[in-house]
């Protein structure tokens, strides 16, 4: 047992010492801008004191920021409130951010399925197609913003093709509907590749026999497609959830960058502060942009997880 031991304890520190130098890259790289980002927020901007009158460096805030962003209170001290951005601002752009990640992610469920269906099929040309599919996908979201800034223009292509004088980039409501119509044109060809990747592990004897036994079309999608591709659907899910969620470039670049703007996202509302040097608020808020992602992935992975974990426990028991 005593060499056995040792050569044990011997491959687990030649493990540590391969992964040590990935680790401590990670650290630098995340975790200090993290941490960095924590501690600014507990920081007050430097700024004139009201209460004083003088021009002071800051000091510890607390929760002011934090205060300031949910409630829209400033409080007192050095470093006054950003002008306009305050409470309302936050919760505003909080509920841009949350209808953009569900309307966004429906559409491309619905489509990215019905488009994984039809590549999943034999025919003439399939692989042109899945090649074709990929390139809204890999095309740069600057790009696609600005693409859709033309279409979307007030003498742009929508407008002549349907006849109609829209505001598509002015409208409040508009405006966001164009972003979703973009975003939808862009990312449904990932979604339909990680729901096609699912459909392809699905054995073909099982619709055989199932149009043996006399099943529809539609028994056989809902009854076999449906429940087969589930893993594959829910991690697409929620990659899509948590990538909608921090969305900044297609509406900033679409629309406009000013965190005001009707089609302003949570992340929009961030870089607009730091472009007004406010940089202890917009740590507090990308603070808060984290930990509003992370509860929605540790959420969704907790439900949908276990029913993935579900799904495939009982897979396996109907093979066996």
């Amino acid at each position: 047992m005593g060499p056995l031991t040792k050569r044990t304890q011997g491959r687990d520190l030649r493990a540590f010492w391969l992964l040590a130098p990935t680790m401590a890259v990670l650290a630098v790289v995340i975790a200090y801008p993290v941490l960095r980002a924590v501690y600014l927020s507990f920081q007050d901007d430097a700024g004139l004191n009201e209460e004083t009158g003088r021009f002071e460096s800051g000091g510890f805030a607390g929760f002011q920021h934090y205060l300031m962003w949910l409630t829209g209170d400033c409080g007192t001290g050095a470093g006054s409130c950003p002008d306009g951005n305050l409470g309302s601002d936050f919760w505003q752009a909080v509920g841009i951010t949350f209808f953009f990640a569900v309307v966004t992610v429906a559409i491309e469920v619905v489509l990215g399925l019905w488009m994984a269906t039809v590549m999943n099929r034999t025919f003439v040309g399939r692989s042109l197609l899945r090649a074709s599919v990929l390139i809204p996908w890999a095309i740069p979201t600057a790009v696609t913003a600005k693409l859709w800034f033309f279409i979307f223009a007030e003498n742009g292509i929508a407008n002549k093709m349907f006849g109609t004088d829209i505001a598509w980039t002015t409208d409040p409501w508009t405006s966001r509907f164009a972003v979703i119509i973009a975003d939808v044109w862009k990312t449904t060809p990932f979604m339909a590749l990680l729901i096609l990747a699912g459909l392809q592990l699905i054995p073909s004897d099982v619709y055989e026999a199932a149009r043996v036994d006399g099943a529809s079309k539609w028994k056989q999608f809902v009854h076999i497609t449906l429940p087969l591709v589930k893993p594959a659907l829910m991690v697409a899910v929620l990659f899509r959830t948590l990538d909608v969620l921090r969305m900044y470039d297609l509406p900033a670049i679409l629309t406009s960058t000013s965190g005001a703007s009707p089609t302003a996202t949570v992340s929009i509302l961030v870089v607009d502060e730091m472009r007004s040097g406010n940089f202890n608020s917009a740590s507090a808020l990308s603070t808060m942009v984290f930990l509003m992602i992370f509860a929605v992935a540790f959420i969704m992975v907790k439900f949908l997880g276990a029913n993935v974990v579900r799904t495939q426990e009982e897979q396996r028991k109907g093979v066996r």
